[in-house]
C-alpha cells in the first residue's frame, strides 16, 4: 500500500524588513507551517509509513516535544497506536497536545538521552517500531526534501542557517543541498548556550557528551550529536556558531511580531542570527533560514522567559 506524504509544501517568505536592515536578501523556509507544526514531520512522516508498510503495529518514540508530536500525528493519519516517552522537562502543554492526537504519554528521566533508553526497550522490533526522533537515514532523506522545495522557490542563497539539536536537520538540509548541486552554499549550524553538543563535538574533533543541558531550548536537548552530523563537518563548509538564550527568546518575540507566528527558542536560535545581525552572516550575499518551528511554546512562556533572562 503506497501512502500519500505527511508533509506539506511550505513557502519561502522574503523578509523585506530584515533584508534592509541587513543589507542582504533575507529568505525565511516556512517549516513552522508543517501540520505536525515543525520539519519533524518530513523525515518522521516517512519513516512511519516505511514502518507500518513492514508491518508494525505500533509506534513508539522518545522526545521532548516535536518529534513526538510528528509520530503522534503521523500515527494519527495511519491509524496505528503510538506511545511517546518524554523527559521531566516536557511541559504540560506539550503532553496535552500529544494526548490530544491520541497518543501515550510516559514520563521518564530528565533529559532525552535518559529518555530514549525507555522508548527502546519499549519497542520489539517488529509488530512496535521505534521511531529515532534524528539518528536514521530515512529520516535525513525525508528533511532534504525542504532543499528540493528551496531549489524551485528561490534562487541559490549564499548561507543556510539552521537549528542543531540532535542534528537530524542538519544531516537532512546538508544531503538535500548535495543532491541539488547547492553543495557550494555554507551552512551556519547554530545552537543555545547549554546544549552546544556539535560545537563541542567540533571543537574536539569527536562526538562530545555534555554533563547536562541547562538552555531553555530544550528541544535542542541532545547531549550528544549524532555522528554524521560530525562527519559532514569534512565534506562541507559548517560554521558552527553558539548564542544565548536570551537571544534566542528575544528573535522569538520579534519574529512574532514580525510575522505573527510563534517559534520555539530552538528555533529561535536561528532566526537570533538575524535580528543580531551576527558577523558570521558579514560576508554572505544572501541568507535562508529554515524556520523550524514547535509546537512547545505560547506568547507567555516566551515573555515569561524574555523577563527571567532579561536579568542576567
Amino acid at each position: 500500500m503506497a501512502y500519500e506524504a505527511l508533509h506539506i509544501e511550505t513557502p519561502v517568505f522574503e523578509d523585506l524588513r530584515l533584508g534592509e536592515q541587513l543589507g542582504k536578501p533575507v529568505w525565511l523556509k516556512m517549516e513552522c507551517f508543517q501540520p505536525a507544526g515543525s520539519f519533524k514531520i518530513r523525515g518522521i512522516g516517512l519513516l512511519c509509513q516505511e514502518q507500518v508498510q513492514r508491518g508494525a503495529k505500533q509506534l513508539v518514540c522518545s522526545s521532548g516535544g516535536n518529534a513526538g508530536y510528528a509520530v503522534a500525528y503521523a500515527g494519527h493519519r495511519l491509524r496505528v497506536p503510538v506511545t511517546v516517552f518524554v523527559p521531566t522537562t516536557t511541559s504540560g502543554r506539550t503532553r496535552a497536545r500529544l494526548a490530544e492526537l491520541g497518543a501515550t504519554v510516559k514520563v521518564h528521566g530528565q533529559v532525552w538521552d535518559e529518555t530514549d533508553r525507555f522508548a527502546r526497550a519499549e519497542a520489539d522490533g517488529s509488530a512496535t517500531a521505534y521511531i529515532p526522533p534524528f539518528d536514521h537515514p530515512t529520516l535525513w532523506r525525508g528533511h532534504a526534501t525542504m532543499v528540493d522545495e528551496m531549489a524551485e522557490q528561490c534562487a541559490k542563497p549564499g548561507v543556510v542557517i539552521v537549528s542543531v539539536g540532535g542534528g537530524g536537520l542538519l544531516c537532512g538540509v546538508l544531503e538535500g543541498l548535495h543532491r541539488n548541486d547547492w553543495q557550494d552554499v555554507a551552512v551556519i549550524a547554530v545552537e543555545t548556550q547549554g546544549a552546544e553538543s556539535f560545537h563541542a563535538a567540533v571543537e574536539a574533533g569527536q562526538l562530545v557528551t555534555l554533563p547536562a543541558i541547562t538552555s531553555v531550548a530544550t528541544c535542542l536537548g541532545a547531549k550528544q550529536v549524532v555522528d554524521r552530523a560530525l562527519q559532514w563537518t569534512h565534506e562541507h563548509s559548517i560554521q558552527s556558531v553558539v548564542v544565548s538564550d536570551r537571544s534566542a527568546v528575544r528573535a522569538c518575540l520579534e519574529f512574532s511580531r514580525d510575522h505573527r507566528v510563534l517559534v520555539e527558542p530552538a528555533c529561535g536560535a536561528s532566526l537570533a542570527m538575524l535580528y543580531d545581525n551576527h558577523p558570521a552572516i558579514a560576508d554572505a550575499e544572501s541568507v535562508l533560514v529554515v524556520v523550524c518551528g514547535g509546537i512547545g511554546v505560547s506568547i507567555e512562556q516566551l515573555e515569561d522567559w524574555w523577563r527571567d533572562l532579561a536579568g542576567d
